[in-house]
């Protein structure tokens, strides 16, 4: 396929995902929503629905299953309160930490804040601002310990345009630039809870991959982003902040490939019935006019790949949930057991194996083993 036809080809895919949004305007991706992309790569229920710019939630909630995301008031302050103490006098606790923790040999940084620019707050204005800044340190070289603070990055998600705010990007000696990314939940004992750190890892590699792209759009070496993030978490029981590096280059992977098949989605467009849509246009009284049971089978005619880790990054989980019940996919039981049984795709396919009543096929003989002693053991123990 030439330039002339891959750029007709998107044209028409984009009309296409432009029809099945209906006459609401797209629903802009933030760093959560990409980064969840990266939790679920195999459902192309959300790549469609995200691809078009779809509100999940108000998807959701039309169906009658309405998601409670979000955090609590005392989180969000919480968290406000931990990020303003990390910045505080010019980010000074955050020098303090990169200097133990990169050995950064300076004992001041150049700090600049990117949040607001003479007083327009515009995001077009701060992502401009935000590349001239950071080509300029890329260019000479001379920024090492310059912080900079609320830069405003851009990421193309399916021919739209997604803002991204790290919390701090740090062009540190050496000429490296690396993401500051801070969060409130606690590290006790060097150990953070599995599914907040993976979570954190997921939105620092979207802002790594982000800034990527700006340092390669402005003709730079995009090998000077660190793979390896800094995380900035509450240490123990107190508020004292402490600092470790994340290795996010397998997130970085998942999160290309991801993005990659959403740029590709026509494949998956083109198999959908030719008049569906899932608008939800609002009537005069501000709510959506369409019936649910009508959005119901539209949102089915789009394969779905429910998993347990779901619940935690996708406004559709309770759809997706009841519409899976009663399955027997071992994809069902969440990503660890599905990984653990590795190419056993049923549970009705796990339970023969492990009663004896089914023989292994070619490359089960090892998990079959494993799931016979386990059976004897539970009926040992019954």
């Amino acid at each position: 396929m030439n330039k002339d036809e891959a750029k007709e080809r998107r044209e028409v895919d984009l009309d296409r995902l432009d029809r099945l949004r209906g006459a609401v305007p797209p629903r802009p991706h933030d760093a959560r929503a990409i980064a969840a992309l990266a939790a679920n790569p195999g459902c192309a229920r959300r790549s469609v629905l995200d691809a078009a710019g779809i509100d999940k939630d108000a998807t959701a909630t039309h169906l009658g299953f309405p998601a409670p995301f979000g955090r609590s008031p005392f989180a969000i302050t919480r968290g406000n309160a931990f990020e303003a103490l990390v910045k505080e006098s010019g980010c000074a606790e955050l020098l303090r930490l990169l200097r133990e923790l990169l050995g950064l040999p300076v004992a001041e940084a150049a700090y600049t804040d990117l949040g607001d620019i003479g007083g327009d707050p515009s995001a077009h204005l701060r992502h401009a601002h935000t590349r001239t800044l950071l080509d300029r340190a890329a260019r000479d070289g001379a920024g090492a310990g310059t912080l900079y603070d609320h830069p405003l990055l851009r990421l193309e998600i399916a021919g739209q345009s997604a803002y991204l705010e790290p919390d701090v990007v740090a062009f540190l000696h050496g000429g490296r630039f690396h993401i500051v990314e801070i969060k409130s939940f606690a590290v006790i004992d060097g150990q953070a809870e599995p599914d907040k750190a993976a979570a954190a890892a997921r939105q620092a590699a979207v802002y790594v991959l982000a800034l990527k792209t700006m340092l390669e759009e402005l003709g730079h070496d995009p090998g000077r982003v660190a793979h390896d993030v800094v995380l900035v978490c509450p240490e123990n029981f107190a508020n004292r902040p402490a600092a470790a590096l994340v290795d996010v280059r397998r997130q970085l992977a998942v999160l290309r490939r991801q993005l990659a098949r959403m740029t590709r989605v026509g494949t998956l467009v083109d198999a959908l019935p030719p008049g569906l849509t899932f608008d939800l246009a609002p009537g005069d009284d501000g709510v959506p006019g369409r019936p649910a049971a009508e959005l119901r089978e539209a949102v089915r005619a789009v394969e779905a790949r429910y998993a347990p880790d779901c619940l935690s990054t996708c406004d559709l989980c309770f759809f997706c949930r009841d519409e899976a019940a009663g399955q027997e996919s071992t994809d069902l039981l969440g990503r660890q057991v599905r990984d653990a049984l590795g190419g056993v795709a049923t549970v009705g396919e796990a339970l023969g194996l492990a009663d004896g009543s089914r023989e292994p096929g070619e490359g089960q003989e090892e998990i079959a083993r494993l799931l016979r002693l386990a059976d004897r053991m539970y009926a040992e123990l019954s």
